[in-house]
């Protein structure tokens, strides 16, 4: 499951509209930069032709990356039970540290947003709570240390 490129129906659209402006859109821009790039002359000493080549190496990588997870990618279950933590999931903690009440949306790595509180399955937190039940108290290694949590409540 860590492995798992999980997406909401609206991430798998976006990915998809992302990948058709990389192919329509992107690829032909740098190959008119290129080719103008080309138009400068000798090839070796030219910067704008470096620089050309090298954004399409990165788009054509960006290209493969998208494919490579829509080609993977799980659909959340959005109609799922709320019984336990699962992708797709908003989950409502407390730390019990520092007595503050959280709530995250566990997400898949392509969706994360740590600053909308949309954590990834493969994060620390987010490995953490899943499969874990309201009442549950979960301790969730972080590099700075240790968090406590105590599940309250879960939605979709």
């Amino acid at each position: 499951m860590a492995n798992d490129v999980f997406l909401s129906k609206e991430g798998y659209a976006k990915l998809e509209k992302e990948l058709d402006y990389m192919r329509a859109i992107k690829r032909h821009e740098i190959a008119e930069k290129i080719k103008v790039a080309r138009e400068f002359g000798d090839l070796s000493e030219n910067a704008e032709y470096d620089a050309a080549k090298n954004e399409q190496a990165q788009v054509e990588g960006k290209i493969s990356e998208i494919e490579q997870q829509l080609k993977v990618a799980l659909i959340i279950d959005e109609t799922a039970g709320t019984d336990k933590v699962t992708p797709g999931c908003f989950v409502k903690v407390l730390d019990i540290e520092f007595k503050e009440e959280e709530e995250y949306q566990i997400v898949g790595v392509a969706e994360a947003d740590i600053s909308n509180n949309m954590i990834s399955n493969i994060s620390p937190i987010g490995s953490g709570l899943l499969f874990k039940k309201v009442g549950d108290e979960v301790e969730v290694i972080i590099p700075t240390g240790t968090i406590k949590f105590k599940i309250l409540g879960i939605r979709r």
